[in-house]
């Protein structure tokens, strides 16, 4: 089929390769304006744009998808339909009716549930056993639109959103492929979405990241894994400076502290909790690069009962 592809993080490329290397005609590329560097002097393209000159495709940029001549250029090219995976802009009406069968949405949870920018994050963070992807028909609504395909992955214990987001971007972009070839031959048979069953993932903020100590231990573990590599789970030293965290681990078996303690025994961190202790793997305070945690205890002296977090 003749189709418009729009996306941007390293989430939407394998849906792009998958699409070109099935055959399909790429006809265009919309993902997000390059972003500028943190000093201001480099602008970065975006992974999707990366890719898709990789492939000799043609790419457009615009600041919004929205703007009318935007749409006339897509719709200019008579496409049979459209592929959109985590583009970072809303699509209007107007460039919904674009192209001749709609757009199809690859989300990375099984619909109804987590609708919205954080489904992966969300899932770990609510202890989720079970998640997915889901190819949808767009509409105007977040994430409403009938269904057409789904795939179910297994969320790990030790899962990051970092891991499960990069094995769900593989085989959702085979179930993209696959949603595709459905409605090239006609065997698409959209659903609607039940009402019950439906859940919120809100994009996650730097509140959320942040740890509170008197949670329970299996709390604390799934907020951080949630929200690891993006936006970087973080707690404060006790020289008040905020410093991120890698993925902890529970340690049932030792000695209660209490919450926000931090102590060094069998050569690992431990952090009290709500409940019992768990042990830091990685630690990187402002304006250093991430540490092994033994490590960085080593360097850190700190006085005995010293506390991570408000005080």
């Amino acid at each position: 089929m003749r189709l418009v592809f729009a996306g941007s993080p390293d989430a939407a490329v394998p849906t792009l390769r998958a699409l070109h290397a099935a055959g399909h005609e790429i006809a265009l590329v919309l993902t997000q304006p390059d972003a500028r560097g943190k000093r201001g002097s480099q602008t970065h393209p975006t992974p999707v744009r990366v890719a898709a000159e990789e492939l000799g495709l043609e790419v457009l940029t615009p600041e919004r998808a929205s703007e009318p001549d935007v749409v006339a250029r897509v719709a200019a090219l008579e496409a049979d339909a459209g592929a959109i995976v985590a583009y970072g802009q809303i699509l209007r009406p107007a460039m919904l009716e674009a192209v001749r069968l709609g757009w199809v949405n690859l989300h990375f949870s099984v619909l109804p549930a987590w609708r919205g920018a954080a489904p992966v994050q969300r899932a770990i963070m609510a202890g989720d056993d079970i998640t997915g992807a889901s190819t949808f028909v767009l509409d105007e609504g977040m994430d409403t639109g009938p269904v057409i395909g789904v795939v179910t992955e297994r969320i790990a214990p030790t899962d990051t959103a970092g891991d499960l987001l990069e094995r769900l971007s593989v085989t959702g972009a085979d179930l993209m492929v696959a949603t595709m070839r459905a409605l090239e031959d006609g065997s698409a048979s959209p659903q609607a979405q039940p009402d019950d069953g439906v859940s919120y993932a809100a994009k996650l903020t730097r509140d959320d990241a942040y740890v509170q100590w008197d949670r329970p231990a299996h709390v604390i573990d799934r907020q951080i894994r949630g929200c690891t590599p993006a936006p970087g789970a973080w707690t404060t030293l006790p020289d008040a400076s905020p410093a991120r965290l890698g993925p902890v681990r529970i340690r049932e078996a030792a000695s209660p502290l209490p919450a926000g303690q931090i102590r060094f025994a069998d050569g690992e961190v431990l952090v009290g909790t709500g409940t019992a202790p768990v042990a830091l793997s990685t630690i990187q305070p402002a304006g250093r690069k991430a540490t092994d945690a033994a490590a960085w205890w080593r360097g850190a002296r700190l006085l005995e009962g010293a506390m991570l977090g408000e005080a």
